[in-house]
């Protein structure tokens, strides 16, 4: 797959980068190396391969109990909080 320098710049622009225009052929190729490696895996078969728990065999993930250890305690919580309305959180608009 071989980016182009308008991608790269849509790219670029969602992750808040300032390239110049001497960086975005390098990124160009860069990228497209990576989603060409990324690419070949869908080649792979896998149809066979059973889906495993963990990756040595015989062994498990030793997980918790599933029991409650602490009470509702929203209403504690919502004391400290500097805006809160019908049960909610207030925060301040960050997207423009």
């Amino acid at each position: 797959m071989s980016l182009t320098s308008k991608e790269i710049e849509t790219v670029a622009g969602l992750a808040r980068l300032q390239l110049t225009p001497d960086e975005i052929p390098v990124y160009a190729q860069s990228l497209s190396r990576i989603l060409g490696m990324v690419g070949q895996l869908d080649k792979a078969e896998t149809g066979l391969v059973e889906p495993m728990a963990h990756p040595l065999a015989g062994q498990v993930q030793r997980l918790r109990e599933d029991a409650i250890s602490s009470g509702n305690e929203r209403d504690l919580y919502q004391r400290n909080a500097p805006q809160v309305e019908a049960g909610l959180y207030l925060v301040p608009k960050v997207i423009e």
